[in-house]
């Protein structure tokens, strides 16, 4: 009995063993199935999730920039070009508190105040971004890239560089630390200057810092180089003699264009004061205004060969015609004077004298559509189209809002006003024959865009009329131009104020062209508020016309003209 019961008890402990075991077994099999499985779901079914989760980590894309296109003058000489310098940011986040030397070092490197960086991470604890600095130059990056320090990265930009600096200033303009331009052409073609960005596909490390270059997914395409009509040779050449008479004369400003008289392209235009667009950090915006473009001026007696044109081409006066001046004229309840008596004068005598009378008399004969035409046609009123950002329209009243007297100011250059570009436009009509120009800050072949003004011997008739002017008994003898024959018209023009017009307050112009015969150049000299003593057109800015004129026509190897103007040159030379 006692047998049998053991056996019993022995049978029933091999049967829970052997239920134990099948558990195990079954447990065994299960995790073996859960490891398979989880096996194939990693590398089968979330193989191409779990890559793409892991190059998350590892790999990203960058943004690659594109190469602003250069500027430059119609000769190929670099006006503004872009330079590669890097930019350093942070994730304030990830930048290790305990590496002080190497921050310090950093902030030593990159001439910034000490405790700069630390003043920015704990600026905002919870942005990733900020700027350590910018455009900094590619040795000074290389030696912050070798402090190794965490959560700090580079960049690679472009800086802007200006390499005539402040004589091509106004009409370059500048860009801003972005490279987005921010005046002048740099703003007026930021569109075709500033190419796209491209993209690349780059491996970081597990501090984020990149260490291999996988692929380029978009190749950036460089912005567009932009050729100017502008020769720097005459550039130079003019802002220099603009900046000496500024200073001889204590003036408040001025401005200068050079026209070619033939295309219409224009090869200079300077202003005073001028900037340096390399070095702006003191400077007031007003120093950035292309006066010779965007400022207006009221052109006073530089107008007035072009009313003698009209009455001349609208047979209001013959070309033999002499005109007794007396000294004044009374239109209504106005009295128009000359400076001084000058009895009879011919045509030539008119412009010669300046005779504000005598071109009175022409304009009360034109019918106000007619002279308005004259006047609108030339262009006045309207921006001259060189694609300059800003460019002044000037101011013409319309004719059927004219009274008699205001024809008669009309004639001299008041109650109208144009910058300095639209009156070297203007004189396109005369140096040319009739004709008319457009103008361009950009070079080209020809003008396509012209448009006769006046008969072809009308306007050869008042260039001759013009070259007295410069005569020893004319009112600009010191614009005489060494070795060639030139033509043109002083101006001087009192300043509108709030109450009308201010006493001692001029704007010395004068306007003109060369070789007189067959124009080559035309210069429009405006010099705003001479306060040394002298303020005539004639006396103010016909010198600056006379050497710079004379400089631009051998710059472009112009054949002298005129042997008599010679030895004055040689003079010059030897005082100099």
């Amino acid at each position: 009995m006692i047998h049998f019961q053991g056996k019993n008890n022995a049978s029933r402990q091999t049967g829970d063993f052997s239920g134990r075991r099948k558990i195990v077994v079954v447990f065994i099999m299960v995790c073996m199935a859960v490891l398979v499985g989880r096996a194939i779901d990693l590398q089968v079914l979330n193989k191409q999730f779990l890559k793409e989760q892991g190059d998350m980590r590892h790999v990203s894309d960058v943004s690659v920039s594109a190469y602003r296109g250069m500027i430059k003058d119609r000769n190929g000489a670099p006006l503004a070009i872009s330079t590669p310098v890097e930019s350093i940011w942070m994730n304030p986040q990830e930048v290790e508190p305990a590496k002080e030397n190497e921050i310090r070092q950093m902030e030593k490197l990159l001439n910034l105040p000490k405790g700069k960086v630390r003043e920015l991470i704990k600026g905002d604890q919870h942005r990733q971004f900020a700027y350590i600095a910018r455009q900094v130059s590619p040795v000074v990056a290389d030696q912050v890239k070798a402090l190794k320090l965490t959560g700090i990265y580079f960049e690679r930009e472009f800086k802007r560089f200006y390499p005539t600096g402040e004589v091509s200033a106004h009409l370059v303009g500048f860009t801003d630390i972005d490279d987005i331009g921010q005046a002048g052409l740099e703003s007026g073609y930021e569109r075709s200057l500033k190419g796209i960005p491209g993209s690349k596909r780059v491996i970081r490390d597990g501090q984020r810092r990149i260490i291999e270059d996988v692929e380029n997914i978009k190749e950036p395409i460089a912005g567009r180089n932009l050729e100017l009509s502008i020769d720097q040779r005459i550039q130079y050449l003019a802002y220099r003699e603009l900046q000496l008479a500024v200073n001889l004369n204590k003036a408040k400003s001025a401005a200068l264009v050079v026209l070619d008289a033939k295309s219409g392209e224009i090869l200079a235009a300077v202003n005073q004061p001028s900037f340096n667009p390399n070095s702006r950090k003191s400077l007031k915006e007003s120093l950035y205004r292309n006066r010779s473009l965007t400022d207006v001026f009221e052109p006073g007696s530089t107008v007035k060969p072009f009313v003698v044109a009209a009455a001349l081409d609208g047979r209001y006066v013959k070309p033999d015609e002499v005109f007794e001046t007396h000294g004044f004229l009374q239109v209504g309840n106005h009295l128009v004077k000359d400076v001084h008596n000058y009895g009879a004068l011919d045509l030539t005598g008119v412009l010669k004298k300046s005779s504000n009378v005598a071109v009175s008399e022409m304009a009360l004969r034109m019918p106000p559509e007619y002279f308005w035409g004259i006047y609108n046609k030339l262009g006045f009123g309207v921006a001259a189209g060189s694609g300059f950002p800003g460019e002044a329209n000037g101011s013409l009243l319309d004719y059927q809002n004219w009274h008699e007297f205001d024809r008669a100011t009309l004639s001299f250059g008041y109650g109208v006003s144009t910058s300095a570009l639209q009156l070297a436009r203007a004189y396109t009509a005369l140096a040319d024959d009739g004709i008319l120009h457009s103008v361009s800050l950009l070079k080209r072949d020809e003008d396509v865009d012209q448009q006769r003004v006046f008969s072809a011997k009308t306007a050869k008739r008042v260039r001759a009329m013009l070259e007295s002017v410069l005569m020893k008994d004319g009112t600009a003898y010191e614009g005489r131009v060494d070795g060639y024959s030139a033509a043109g018209k002083t101006g001087t023009v009192k300043k509108a104020g709030a109450g009308g017009y201010v006493e001692k307050s001029y704007f010395s112009v004068f306007a003109g062209m060369a070789p007189a015969k067959n124009p080559r150049l035309i210069i429009v000299v405006m010099i705003d508020e001479p306060s040394a003593g002298q303020y005539y057109g004639g006396i103010v800015s016909a010198p600056v016309f006379s050497k710079v004129m004379a400089g631009a026509l051998r710059v472009l190897e112009v054949a002298p003209d005129q042997q008599d103007n010679m030895p004055i040159l040689l003079t010059r030379q030897g005082l100099q």
